[in-house]
């Protein structure tokens, strides 16, 4: 038995001294190895480190089986802390893509399968419309194939997204800032153009209106006061025709001066508030008899349309001037319609016609005649242009309405086709207050009565031949009348001097007081002194500057005499 444990303990020990043996031989190698794995786990250290703290987002995602097929779902393997902070998603390790953003599954899983399938990195950029964080993404497949393995790093662009985007909008709106710029600088040089044609004609019209009617004015005043002195001289037959020829052919010069004038918005209007509906329909029939038979007449308006601001005689003029116009479109008979309506022109329309958005009444007339060519439109309010025959036409017609019209804060706009007729409509700013119970009306010629009681009225008029008629008038009318050439003059003379009744003045005079300051000075010394204006050329700086105070009235030169006496027996017994 002894013999057996003997050598049972020497076989054992001979293994212990063979493993001892085999250690010393591979001990070299083990130190290796442990050397090795050591090294490894330093690297895993410092890619965990790195992966931990790198700035990028990354993830590794495995494509798996989903409910709509083979691959049609991922799983997030891993992912590091960076990619929360920029995707803006917490807890996607272990997390299918359909749980984490089912809404836009697809859409990712279209990008990343295509990297899966083809092996071929994609580089793109795209919301993810769960956080609203625009994301810069690189993917890449992870080989091999069969792992289906798939790395993603990314980072958060979206303040560089917005930036770029606001950076392209800006430029959008540059670029349409700049063509909108070129065109209004187009549109101004274009109106410049124009204004600088206006300006020069309304310069000389307006300086030949200021003398011209200066000497009508004379002219008449003389031609009719020579008149009345020899109505009873009967042995002189011939007198008072020739006479009533120069009285003539002097209204026809200041018929043509006022037109002038119209064009060039320098006329003296006297707007009040106007129903239009009541004006056209109390010119039907005069239109009517104008146009003739063979033209039939429509007029058709709203109901309820709104009130206007302007001048009725005016408008009754320039309503007539384009009805005449119509007729003349329409040789061979025809329809003409007037129109009025209520309109809201928004921005988009008010701009191209040099109006401010707001409320309007339209006044329009239509005639179905042969309408205008392009070129022939582009010119019609042109002063001077005309399409008639030598000497039946001024070419003032249309661009007096079209100089009324703007200088009542409105708009002319002609459209026409030809073949088909013409329709030119007059846009006119609402009036909110009510008209006038009745239209004003012409001045009555009637024959002059001496004043129930005597009056004292004073008269600065600078042209002698004026200042002559007035007070003749006046005089004749029974009235005291003090006159002065200038407002210095008229300033020094009534100085200490009793309230006069009336003062009459010319706006235009010499001296460096106009008929406004004067009217101006002479009320600090007289409260509520009344004030009649006398005028060849309205000079705007003087009369617009705000309406006119109440007691002040405009009469336009040159005047008749007989409308001098009314307007003055009316504002003396007012």
């Amino acid at each position: 038995m002894s013999n057996d444990c003997s050598l049972e303990v020497a076989e054992e020990l001979q293994r212990l001294h063979d493993r001892i043996a085999y250690l010393e031989r591979h001990n070299g190698q083990l130190q290796s190895a442990l050397a090795g794995i050591a090294q490894r786990l330093q690297e895993a250290d410092r890619y965990r480190f790195l992966f931990e703290n790198m700035e990028e987002g990354f993830c590794i995602i495995q494509f798996i089986d989903g409910p709509q097929g083979p691959l049609s779902d991922y799983v997030h393997l891993m992912a590091n802390p960076a990619y929360c902070r920029h995707a803006g998603l917490n807890g996607v390790v272990g997390r299918r893509l359909r749980e984490v953003i089912p809404d836009e599954a697809d859409v990712w899983l279209n990008y990343f399968g295509t990297v899966e399938r083809t092996g071929e990195p994609l580089y793109f950029e795209h919301e993810l419309l769960a956080t609203g964080r625009c994301l810069g993404l690189a993917a890449i497949r992870i080989e091999t194939s069969e792992d289906h393995l798939v790395a993603v790093i990314f980072r958060d662009v979206t303040a560089r997204k917005h930036a770029e985007n606001a950076l392209r909008t800006l430029n959008e709106e540059l670029e349409e800032r700049v063509a909108q710029a070129v065109a209004k600088h187009q549109k101004a040089e274009a109106a410049l153009q124009q204004a600088q044609k206006l300006e020069a004609v309304g310069q000389l019209t307006g300086g030949l209106a200021h003398d011209l009617n200066n000497l009508l004015g004379g002219v008449l005043g003389a031609l009719e006061l020579a008149r009345l002195r020899v109505a009873d001289e009967h042995q002189q037959a011939t007198l008072p025709a020739l006479l009533d020829s120069a009285h003539n052919a002097a209204q026809r010069a200041a018929a043509l001066i006022h037109r002038l004038l119209a064009f060039s918005r320098q006329q003296t209007l006297q707007p009040c508030p106007t129903n239009v509906s009541e004006l056209v329909s109390g010119m039907l029939e005069l239109i009517s008899r104008t146009i003739g038979p063979h033209i039939t007449l429509g007029f058709c308006h709203n109901e309820a349309a709104w009130a206007v601001r302007i001048d009725p005689p005016q408008l009754e003029s320039a309503l007539l001037n384009l009805c005449i116009n119509a007729r003349d479109a329409l040789a061979a008979g025809g329809r003409i319609r007037i129109t009025l309506d209520n309109l809201q022109i928004p921005p988009q329309r008010a701009e191209p016609l040099d109006l401010a958005p707001g409320e309007y009444l339209c006044l329009s007339v239509e005639d179905n005649g042969g309408g205008m060519a392009d070129d022939v439109r582009a010119r019609a309010v042109d002063p001077f242009f005309t399409t008639k025959p030598m000497g039946q036409g001024t070419g003032l017609g249309l661009s007096m309405v079209y100089g009324f019209v703007r200088q009542s804060g409105g708009q002319l706009q002609i459209e026409s086709t030809q073949g088909q007729g013409t329709r030119v409509s007059l846009f006119l700013p609402r009036h909110h207050a009510c008209p006038d119970a009745r239209l004003p009306g012409p001045e009555k010629s009637v024959a002059y009565r001496p004043a129930s009681a005597v009056r004292e009225i004073v008269v600065v008029e600078d042209v002698d031949a004026m200042r002559l008629v007035i007070a003749e008038t006046l005089h004749d009318l029974g009235h005291r009348v003090k006159v002065f050439g200038d407002g210095p003059m008229a300033l020094a003379g009534m100085e200490g001097r009793p309230r006069p009744d009336l003062l009459i003045s010319d706006v235009g005079l010499p001296g460096g007081i106009n008929g406004r300051q004067l009217a101006d000075r002479l009320r600090l010394s007289y409260p509520g002194l009344k004030v009649l204006f006398v005028t060849g050329y309205d000079e705007h700086a003087v009369l617009a500057e705000g309406s006119l105070d109440d007691g002040m009235s405009v009469l336009t030169k040159p005047f008749t005499l007989p409308a001098l006496a009314t307007r003055v027996s009316q504002m003396l017994e007012a």
